[in-house]
């Protein structure tokens, strides 16, 4: 009997059990158990069998610069790292309430390393990431614009719970990266969450959009309600 189980568990892709229910078999720990602890472990172990498959795939669909994780954060000296607000975005109440982080700091200090963390921690808790170098993101979209695949393309960026933009201001926007950004603040705006790291002050954003309408327009939606980290100090890659 325990083999006609154990086949049809296999069979059904319920690995979670199989292997816990292998498990208690090979350990005769089962005859310890009521009917109820039985089951309940059964199900807990699939449970927590798919949960972390699920955290695996968004964590490698994410495709982040770095491994990072909250734990492993330097709060320490004067760079404008608050680890109060931190722990506090690394429970992801903002992705519940649908709102905007913007990192800014010089060149070193941890931007996109911090945006990576949250970005796993998001992971973790379940949420859909996506993480984008912002050259890349519009150089990407432009592509997709000429084989035919923008609109597949900018679908799947709107469905994600949470938006990583790292290294945004470096080169100031054309006219279709502009008009890309609008489209994908748009889509995201009340709907979903969005992190921007950039080396650039935010008041700067302006220039580096360029046509203030469009800049207006997105940084209405992006700024006045979003968290904000100020990181400051030397570059901990010269460290």
């Amino acid at each position: 009997m325990s083999t006609i189980i154990l086949n049809k568990m296999a069979q059904l892709k319920l690995h979670g059990m199989l292997r816990t229910y292998q498990s208690l078999l090979d350990n005769r720990q089962h005859h310890n158990l009521t009917h109820d602890e039985f089951i309940n472990t059964l199900i807990q172990a699939e449970w927590e069998d798919k949960e972390h498959k699920k955290v695996t795939r968004h964590l490698k669909s994410a495709r982040f610069r770095y491994a990072a994780s909250i734990e492993e954060l330097n709060f320490t000296g004067d760079r404008g790292l608050d680890k109060t607000q931190v722990l506090h975005l690394a429970d992801g109440c903002y992705i519940d309430k649908k709102e905007n982080l913007l990192i800014t700091g010089p060149t070193g200090v941890g931007k996109s390393y911090l945006a990576s963390a949250l970005g796993h921690q998001a992971c973790q808790l379940g949420y859909r990431t996506l993480y984008y170098n912002a050259q890349k993101l519009f150089a990407k979209l432009k592509m997709t614009k000429a084989d035919g695949s923008y609109a597949k393309e900018i679908g799947r960026i709107e469905k994600q719970d949470l938006l990583i933009i790292d290294d945004f201001g470096l080169a100031h926007l054309d006219n279709t990266a502009r008009m890309i950004l609008m489209e994908i603040i748009e889509d995201r705006h009340g709907r979903k969450s969005t992190i921007i790291a950039s080396q650039l002050p935010v008041a700067q954003w302006y220039e580096v959009i360029g046509e203030s309408t469009v800049a207006d327009a997105i940084l209405d939606r992006m700024v006045h309600t979003a968290h904000r980290m100020d990181l400051k100090g030397q570059s901990l890659r010269k460290k």
